[in-house]
């Protein structure tokens, strides 16, 4: 074999080997049943609360702050960075991305950080069983 070919089938080995640890990186990035679970169900108590969300200063309905976060939530899953509810907790629905300002939930007059409010929730549910 000439060292053209050899240097060919040494790049398409690498090649090959690249894919598949980036296949193997993204199954292994994916949150189990569970977890994905847990994230769908914070999700919707998100969109179905009476809650407004403050995100930069400015306020939001349940539905609006929903699909922000679930856009978020779509890119960090891209990223292989959300594996369990509280990553996304953490990564998605606390602060903002841009500015570092947490995010902040006011329901019935009372002002909390969305970090504590969805780990509550996560908990009651968690609590409640499948």
């Amino acid at each position: 074999m000439d060292e053209t070919a050899k240097r060919h089938r040494t790049i398409l080995a690498a090649l090959l080997a690249g894919v598949g640890l980036v296949s193997s990186m993204a199954v292994l990035a994916a949150p189990d049943d569970t977890s994905q679970r847990e994230i769908a169900a914070l999700l919707s108590f998100i969109a179905h609360s009476p809650c407004t969300f403050v995100r930069n200063g400015t306020d939001y309905g349940g539905a609006q702050a929903e699909s922000h976060l679930e856009d978020k939530l779509h890119y960090l899953q891209q990223h292989g960075k959300i594996h369990s509810a509280e990553d996304f907790i953490r990564l998605a629905a606390t602060e903002s991305s841009l500015s570092g300002k947490p995010y902040l939930v006011r329901c019935q007059g009372k002002e909390q950080p969305s970090a504590s409010w969805l780990t509550d929730e996560l908990q009651r549910l968690r609590k409640a069983g499948p």
